[in-house]
C-alpha cells in the first residue's frame, strides 16, 4: 500500500530519509531566519515559502537537497557557487557536506529583497 502524499510540509519534512530530515529542517530554519513573516505551503509536491510570490522552494533527494532560489537570485553569487551543482534555477547540497548556511542567507535574503522591491516573479528568465 502506497503511503499518502503529503499535504503540509511538516508531513513532508518528517516522511523525508533520515538523511534527508536533518539537512530540511536546517534548512527551513534558514529561510524562516530570512522571511519570518513568510507562508510555507507544498506546491509542486515541494516545501515553498511565499509572501504574495513564492520566494524559495526546496527539496529532498536520494543524494541530495535541491534549493530553489530562482536563477536571478543565484546570478550574483554566481563565483560562490562554483563549487555546487546548479541548474537554471535550482541549487544541490550534499548530504554527506554542511550546508553553506551563510552563503544560503545571502541568496535568500537577494531573493526576498528582489521580491519586496520589485515584485520579481517566481522561476522567470531573462
Amino acid at each position: 500500500m502506497e503511503k499518502p502524499k503529503p499535504t503540509t510540509v511538516t508531513e513532508y519534512i518528517d516522511a523525508a530519509p533520515k538523511e534527508a530530515k536533518v539537512k530540511l529542517l536546517e534548512l527551513r530554519d534558514i529561510l524562516k531566519e530570512i522571511a519570518p513573516d513568510a507562508t510555507e505551503s507544498l506546491k509542486w509536491g515541494s516545501p515553498v515559502f511565499e509572501e504574495k510570490r513564492i520566494l524559495f522552494a526546496y527539496s529532498a533527494f536520494k543524494s541530495h537537497l535541491n534549493f530553489m532560489p530562482t536563477h536571478s537570485a543565484m546570478e550574483p553569487f554566481k563565483k560562490d557557487l562554483a563549487d555546487y551543482k546548479t541548474g537554471k534555477d535550482t541549487i544541490q547540497f550534499s548530504y554527506s557536506k554542511p550546508l553553506p548556511k551563510s552563503l544560503i542567507k545571502k541568496i535568500a535574503a537577494f531573493r526576498v529583497k528582489e521580491v519586496r522591491e520589485n515584485g520579481a516573479l517566481w522561476m522567470t528568465r531573462k
